[in-house]
């Protein structure tokens, strides 16, 4: 007989809710630098610390996008970059040093433009994608030296607390 799947606790959708709130909100608050963002550096945090469960905040923080500025072709990229993202991160969870985690996210960063391609594609040819992604590399290099520079400084505190916050609020919750 199959395992029944995992339920989601009423705390962990609080919890979720919340995570994906504040995700957005980190996004609009740094908004101010051009392609810095801490989306990356979350994404990376929600796959080691919950799991597969980190498409919860993940799409909150989508919907939020989608909510707030309109239906666009990022918008569409969002639906399944994040969730690269996530898978990658989620096969490292197990990795500790957090030169790894800055790499993935440098690595992540420089790649954006890359990754935006299928959509790109379905707006035009494979000129228009070309085009498009070399007219956006000094973007994706800003966005890769950002990354790269908030997942060393942040991600192994962070992740720490997040772990230390999440396994208290699971045994309380039992």
């Amino acid at each position: 007989m199959a395992k029944p799947k995992a339920k989601l606790m009423l705390g962990e959708i609080a919890l979720f809710g919340m995570l994906g709130a504040m995700t957005f909100g980190a996004k609009v608050a740094m908004s101010w630098l051009p392609n810095i963002e801490p989306v990356s550096l979350f994404v990376m945090l929600f796959a080691a610390v919950f799991g597969l469960k980190c498409f919860y905040p993940i799409y909150v923080y989508v919907l939020l996008e989608i909510l707030v500025y309109g239906i666009n072709t990022w918008n569409l990229n969002y639906l399944y970059i994040w969730a690269i993202l996530a898978l990658v991160a989620y096969a490292m969870r197990r990795v500790k040093h957090p030169i790894w985690w800055a790499l993935l996210s440098g690595l992540f960063g420089m790649s954006f433009g890359l990754l935006c391609a299928p959509v790109d594609f379905l707006l035009g040819d494979w000129q228009f994608v070309a085009a498009k992604w070399v007219s956006g590399l000094g973007f994706d290099i800003v966005h890769a030296i950002g990354n790269f520079a908030i997942a060393l400084a942040a991600f192994y505190p962070l992740r720490m607390l997040l772990q230390k916050l999440y396994d208290l609020m699971q045994r309380k919750l039992k």
